[in-house]
């Protein structure tokens, strides 16, 4: 593996006075700010704003005002905002990097990836919106004489809760159909990175999306997380099983709905007839893309026994020959993980995995030298399920490689795990690939790919199952959730009921005659 030094020179973009302009969006007035540093020298960017419980209550507050105005906007005035916001995401599309790069230390390629996620929602919600929210009439229980109509009502203030991996995709995806669902947003992203999400509601309003409709609040998770759930009319979160769990309960206490996309444990099974130079290298991105912090990264392979060495010193051969640094520029193929406290984390697992038996097959190493927060591409051998590595989300640039006898035995160890978000098969026959595909448990399966093209069929839902998640985003649930249904029933004439004279027994053997007839002619 080649490294590259520290580049000490920012982007030009990335002045004082913009980055304090951001920050300024926050509701924030605690005393101690937040210093929101630059991964890969560890030196701070800005001050960040911390909120108070009375900081989040007037976010609420203000975005609720905005909200009744924006609901009685119609849908295609809504639209409009973000065809408008589609072009200006794609047009700031490098400032927008320079800022993921610099708050979360990714290397250049996934950070300007990341800024396509918005504009895909963009593009898909704004087809898909008017068939989804307008009212749909329907019969009613008598025929000719009865309807209802089914009204999709946006929720109100949706309140989200971004993860520190994707900032700037999740900060702004996930809120993209709550707010064409005509509803309000107060996010809290991450206090590590906090400057692409904002950055990309100036820009929605840039696009003429109404100010305070859109607000931010900033802090600890335990700190202002109550304030914000308590508030809120539905709550999305990404972020960690016990995280979640928090979350779901107050929710739930609440009586307000919530997605929860959570931790995963994410499995690739490789079978025999499969092209392994190909493998490889969708298992190189699979594995170490955004240096493995992806909530639907590949943690786990399992190999054929008779192909097992084949894919391993391939693959061993092909992390040893990544790049990294720290780099504005498409120069390394890996960069910093997000912070010193998660390195040493990530650390910690393989340190344990080796103290229990396992072998580095390569890597295992941080690397001070590059900057604060980096950790090489891992190869594990002989991981087990009573080591941290084998069986918790260690969300770095670290696999462990395992063989298999059989496919059932394959599918048996990719199942053996509480977590259920993504899974990965590879082989030419796709129609077996298939077949193995439907007996994983797992809300996302990808065949001949890790990740990207589940995750970015933005017509089909996306969670996870078991303990990765609770509902979904994208596809038609990714809008719908942020609505509430009202059901308006219409009746042209009084006909449900005992006529004037009639007895019971009469009414009853014709209502009970007039079921068997609907039924017949295929009315309802």
């Amino acid at each position: 593996m080649t490294s590259t030094p520290v580049r000490l020179q920012r982007p030009a973009s990335l002045t004082p006075e913009f980055l304090q302009g951001l920050v300024a969006r926050v509701q924030g007035t605690a005393a101690v700010p937040w210093n929101l540093t630059e991964v890969y020298t560890g030196d701070v960017l800005v001050e960040l704003p911390q909120s108070t419980p009375t900081d989040i209550e007037r976010a609420f507050s203000e975005a609720r005002a905005a909200q009744k105005t924006w609901a009685a906007t119609p849908l295609k005035q809504r639209l409009e905002v973000f065809e408008r916001a589609h072009t200006l995401l794609i047009d700031n599309a490098h400032v927008v990097a320079d800022l993921i790069q610099a708050e979360s230390g990714k290397n250049r390629r996934m950070a300007l990836e990341e800024t396509c996620d918005p504009p895909m929602v963009m593009s898909h919600y704004i087809k898909r919106a008017p068939r989804l929210l307008t009212p749909k009439r329907r019969g009613g229980p008598v025929p000719l004489v009865s309807s209802s109509t089914e009204v999709r009502v946006p929720k109100g203030v949706v309140g989200i809760i971004a993860p520190w991996n994707f900032p700037f995709a999740t900060g702004l995806s996930d809120a993209i159909p709550a707010l064409i669902a005509g509803n309000a947003v107060v996010v809290k992203p991450d206090n590590k990175t906090a400057l692409s999400p904002l950055y990309g509601i100036a820009l929605l309003e840039q696009a003429g999306l109404p100010k305070g409709l859109f607000q931010v609040v900033c802090g600890e998770g335990p700190d202002i997380g109550p304030t914000l759930i308590d508030n809120a009319n539905y709550v999305m979160f990404t972020g960690s099983t016990g995280t979640g769990r928090v979350i779901g309960e107050r929710a739930g206490r609440n009586l307000i709905g919530c997605c929860l996309e959570l931790g995963g444990k994410n499995p690739m099974i490789v079978l025999e007839d499969a092209d392994m130079d190909e493998t490889v290298q969708g298992a190189l991105f699979g594995v170490f893309g955004n240096t493995g912090q992806i909530c639907m990264h590949i943690e786990r392979i399992y190999l054929p026994e008779s192909r097992y060495d084949e894919f391993r010193d391939k693959f061993v051969a092909a992390a040893e020959g990544l790049t990294m640094g720290a780099s504005y520029d498409f120069g390394p193929e890996l960069g910093s993980l997000v912070s010193p406290d998660h390195r040493e984390r990530v650390a910690a697992h393989v340190a344990d995995a080796v103290a229990k038996g396992a072998t580095v097959l390569t890597g295992g190493n941080k690397r001070d030298d590059i900057g604060p927060a980096f950790f090489e591409p891992t190869v594990l051998e002989g991981v087990t399920t009573d080591m941290l590595a084998g069986s918790t989300e260690t969300f770095g640039p670290v696999v462990g490689l395992h063989k298999y006898a059989t496919v059932r035995e394959a599918i048996q160890l990719a199942n053996d795990t509480d977590y259920g978000l993504n899974a990965s098969v590879w082989g030419k026959d796709m129609k077996a690939a298939h077949q193995v595909a439907l007996q994983i448990e797992s809300g996302n399966v990808n065949i001949n790919d890790a990740l990207a093209t589940a995750y970015a069929s933005k017509g089909t839902p996306s969670g996870g199952v078991k303990q990765s998640g609770v509902g979904s985003r994208h596809g038609d649930n990714g809008l719908t959730k942020y609505t509430d249904v009202q059901n308006v029933g219409a009746l042209k004439k009084q006909v449900m009921g005992v006529r004037p004279g009639q007895d019971y027994d009469e009414y009853a053997k014709s209502m009970l005659s007039g079921l068997k007839m609907m039924r017949k002619l295929g009315i309802r």
